[in-house]
């Protein structure tokens, strides 16, 4: 299949760069897999756009603040630093938490060869939480990797953990197709009511459209909502760079299933209800955990890099609520999976003619 079937034209004025007003206040775009008939609406009123009895999944990851601003030792020069995936010790990382060995993107990496020193300083995130003490994280380039990546050594000198320290003076990596520097509201607005287990470095975009008084509503109308984890990383969001979308492969990532949750959806399948995933990374959660266990879901930890694309069998999944995503994506590519692809595009050029907002900060899409 031509990843160019999956290319669309999107006006940069329907790119959210902020989040609506309330996060129950986004437009919700309804595509019935029935017929494939497109309804408009809004997030508040799933509760009565779903059935008493269906089962909602959700990923509870925690974004953290990835993106750290500093300079050169000794030049001064400014670098930026985008943490993408902790080292395990198999892998060389330190088991220290006061020294961590971390893959990232670095500006300008021309000039960051091993060996190179950084160092990022702050106070604490502005806000009411903010203080005067400084806090300084110290790094050394270790490696260069492939697509610009490099290993970095972070280390803290008064045994402060490193995730401490970042999460003091680090920054929320905002997409870049968000054209502005992130803001101390963004801590908390980009990040789901759902966030729990601190890891990932973008947020599970569907589930920012949830709040307290929706999941309220979604329990009286007998609705169970149930929680698993997939840390998202970079690869994620990498560009699909072949041009058969057969070619493109997934970087793996980590995920998380309770024994809550694996009830939960076992449960629902056995007795015939809907399971709604709410995002991508929760439909590649359950869908690879389902492929490697006859179909049911249970609970453990592992990583998965399972790309879905259309011929892709849903063993798991019968709803999806998504945001809108980036033209030849792995994630619109999973949507058409799931939908069909003529009709998923279809409905793009509907959401597009409709002047719905796109991406992270976006409106939503209920397939169902």
């Amino acid at each position: 299949m031509d990843v160019r079937e999956f290319d669309f034209d999107l006006p940069a004025g329907l790119i959210a760069q902020e989040p609506a007003a309330d996060r129950g206040a986004a437009r919700l775009l309804h595509l019935h897999r029935d017929g494939g008939r497109l309804t408009d609406s809004v997030v508040t009123a799933l509760p009565g756009v779903l059935r008493a009895g269906d089962l909602i999944v959700v990923n509870n990851t925690r974004v953290f603040p990835a993106r750290l601003i500093g300079r050169r030792v000794p030049s001064g020069g400014a670098v930026e630093c985008l943490l993408i995936r902790r080292l395990e010790a198999s892998e060389g990382g330190s088991v220290a938490r006061h020294d961590a060995r971390w893959e990232a993107l670095m500006h300008p990496g021309q000039r960051l060869r091993p060996g190179a020193g950084v160092v990022f300083e702050g106070h604490r995130a502005a806000g009411p939480q903010a203080d005067a003490q400084v806090r300084s994280v110290h790094g050394e380039v270790l490696e260069r990797r492939f697509n610009g990546r490099r290993v970095i050594r972070l280390w803290t000198d008064d045994e402060e953990a490193v995730d401490d320290a970042v999460d003091a003076i680090g920054h929320v990596p905002l997409p870049p197709y968000i054209k502005r520097d992130d803001r101390f509201e963004d801590r908390e607005r980009y990040q789901t009511i759902f966030a729990r287990a601190r890891g990932s470095v973008a947020a599970p975009t569907a589930g920012l459209h949830f709040d307290a008084e929706l999941t309220a509503a979604l329990a009286a109308r007998g609705i169970e909502i149930a929680e698993i984890t997939l840390h998202v990383g970079y690869g994620t969001f990498q560009p699909v760079r072949v041009e058969r979308v057969e070619d493109h492969q997934l970087e793996a990532e980590h995920y998380s299933v309770g024994e809550p949750a694996a009830a939960a959806v076992n449960l629902a399948l056995d007795e015939g209800r809907r399971v709604i995933a709410v995002g991508t990374t929760t439909t590649r959660t359950l869908e690879a955990v389902a492929r490697g266990h006859d179909g049911r879901i249970t609970a453990g930890a592992g990583a998965t890099g399972l790309f879905i694309y259309p011929g892709f069998e849903f063993r798991v999944t019968s709803g999806l609520l998504t945001n809108f995503h980036l033209p030849r994506s792995s994630l619109l590519m999973l949507v058409a999976a799931f939908a069909g692809r003529e009709r998923v595009m279809a409905a793009y050029q509907a959401a597009i003619a409709r002047r719905y907002r796109f991406y992270s900060y976006g409106d939503a899409m209920l397939i169902v």
